[in-house]
């Protein structure tokens, strides 16, 4: 089913089905399992159930697609896309010509299973992680095992065990494509799951710890608290999702007003009438960032917008409040990894 979907900020949008998001407007940043994401521009979005999705400012205007047919789901071509390994699952919109087709279509009722297949063939064309479809095979297979078995006592040991390998090292496989070990997987979905207990329901922390596959409470609560922090009472407390919260919004329409003149913490601190701490310390709970790196996102975005509607280099970095025109670009290159020419022919060959 394909609708038009402007989110409410702050509100927590249980995902109940396959679903795909596509923003079409918004500012700001998104948070999907406790995760924040600022760089969601020009992306396509693959949830599943159990996952939720959050908006952390107003504006967002989304295209949502979601999916009833769960058995055409289970192939393994498909599944790159929503058993996310360490980040979402997404595709780069603006280098998929044939999503572009698709979803200016202006019935997509007739056959909505064809944007999944072109969706998968372009992931796996992106190849995010430099492996081989077989290898791809294997890691899926594992996360798939730490998906069902994680709070069955199941240990790295056994995981690799129930793999058939078919000639590859699986703990260095995943070291090397992934970044991770399987005992490190395994313990964060552990604690992703813990987090959602905690979160959404009214479960004791002992029997959240049970829940998880812990014999014993207390090693739960140091675990929780070495990865997190903060013990597993204070998680709850500070994410009461049902409390709204206006500092995100604030800061967010004070930067979107400020951020091409103001870029010191100081004067954000003095406009919100908090001290810099606080807010260096708030921005970095309830975002998971910096204020510099906020700021960066805004000056990143905005230039792009400058560019691709053909302002010049000089024009947008005067624009940004940049003194020269090669300080923007060398603030350009630093970021993106590619200068604002580079960047412009990328975007004029996709």
């Amino acid at each position: 089913m394909v609708t038009k979907f402007e989110p409410k900020a702050h509100t927590v949008y249980f995902i109940n089905t396959y679903t795909l998001f596509h923003i079409l407007e918004g500012k700001g940043p998104i948070q999907v399992d406790f995760k924040n994401y600022l760089d969601w521009q020009d992306k396509i979005i693959y949830l599943e159930k159990g996952q939720y999705i959050r908006f952390l400012s107003e504006g967002f205007v989304l295209r949502r697609i979601e999916f009833e047919e769960a058995e055409y789901f289970r192939n393994k071509e498909v599944r790159v896309l929503f058993k996310h390994l360490v980040s979402l699952g997404y595709i780069n919109f603006a280098e998929c010509v044939d999503c572009q087709k698709y979803l200016d279509m202006v019935d997509l009722q007739h056959s909505p299973s064809d944007i999944i297949d072109i969706s998968t063939k372009q992931w796996f064309w992106q190849n995010p992680f430099e492996a081989e479809k077989e290898e791809y095979h294997l890691i899926f297979d594992v996360k798939e095992i730490i998906d069902t078995e994680f709070n069955n006592h199941i240990s790295q040991t056994d995981i690799v065990a129930l793999i058939q390998a078919r000639g590859y090292s699986v703990q260095q496989l995943f070291q090397d494509k992934i970044g991770l070990s399987v005992k490190k997987m395994l313990g964060n979905k552990r604690l992703l799951e813990s987090q959602k207990a905690l979160a959404f329901t009214d479960m004791h922390v002992q029997e959240v710890a049970y829940e998880m596959g812990f014999k014993d409470p207390s090693y739960f609560n140091r675990q929780f608290k070495k990865l997190m922090g903060q013990s597993p009472r204070s998680f709850r407390k500070q994410f009461d999702y049902t409390q709204r919260d206006t500092f995100i919004n604030d800061l967010m329409a004070l930067l979107q007003q400020h951020y091409h003149q103001h870029r010191q913490t100081q004067f954000y601190a003095e406009e919100m009438h908090i001290s810099v701490k606080t807010l260096e310390k708030k921005v970095r709970e309830k975002l998971g960032t910096s204020l510099g790196q906020l700021i960066r996102y805004e000056l990143l975005s905005a230039s792009k917008s400058f560019l691709t509607q053909g302002a010049t280099v000089k024009e947008t970095a005067f624009a940004l409040g940049f003194a020269e025109a090669n300080h923007f670009s060398a603030f350009f290159r630093k970021h993106m990894g590619k200068s604002p020419s580079q960047y412009l022919e990328i975007k004029q060959n996709t």
